[in-house]
Parts: structure tokens; sequence; C-alpha cells
């Protein structure tokens, strides 16, 4: 089973993943596990860390941003380093640039692309 964190200040994200990952959940392949800040973020990873694969973040939240995050995920986390996927809602190179320069394994647009993610998640878990 894949944990996954996904990291949204938006609180509809929750159960759209629920709803569109629903035969993944019940078939154990996928367990989702949700913040709705960086922080909130971190403190989820200090007790789990160990047991999440993926984190998918948002880049654009109020208090801590994605980038921050992730800044901080790749310097405490590196054993083993979970693959981190930034969410924006803005296609902008200047956010693309700074997630890739700081360690993002790969970036999602807004509206997420559902099929298109869980092609995703299939590479990995292979």
């Amino acid at each position: 089973m894949m944990k996954i964190l996904v990291v949204d200040d938006e609180a509809d994200v929750h159960p759209l993943f629920i709803q569109r990952f629903r035969k993944e959940i019940r078939s154990h392949e996928f367990e989702f596990n949700f913040a709705l800040s960086g922080e909130e973020a971190l403190k989820y990873l200090e007790d789990n860390h160990s047991e999440v694969v993926l984190i998918l973040s948002d880049i654009n939240m109020p208090g801590m941003s994605g980038i921050e995050l992730l800044s901080k995920i790749r310097q405490e986390y590196d054993a083993p380093p979970p693959v981190v996927m930034m969410i924006t809602a803005y296609g902008d190179d200047e956010n693309y640039r700074q997630a890739m320069q700081k360690g993002a394994n790969d970036f999602l647009t807004k509206p997420l692309d559902f099929n298109l993610l869980k092609e995703k998640l299939n590479q990995i878990t292979q």
C-alpha cells in the first residue's frame, strides 16, 4: 500500500481525492492523508515520515508555501526520501523552476487531471 500525503489549504480537495480514488482506496492500493497547511504537513511527517511514500503539495497556500515545505522535506527527510509532486493553479515558469530546483520530482497543474495522476502513481508503485 502506498501512503500519500496531500497538502492543500482547500478543504474540498479531501472529498475529491476520496471520490476519485475510491476503488484504489478500497483495494488498499493507496492510503490518503490530508494536511491543510505546510505546518500541518510537517507535524504529520514528524510522526509518520517513514511510512509516507508520496507527498502531493499545493504551492500557493497561506503561511508556509509549498516551495518552503518542499525545502524543509528535502532537508529533513532523506532516508528514504519521499516522492514530492507539486500542484499549482498557475502553470507559471517561476514556480516550476523553483520547485524543480528545490528537489520536486514532478509538477502538476490545477484543475488536476486525475487520469494523469493515476498514471504517475502507478509508475511509482511499479
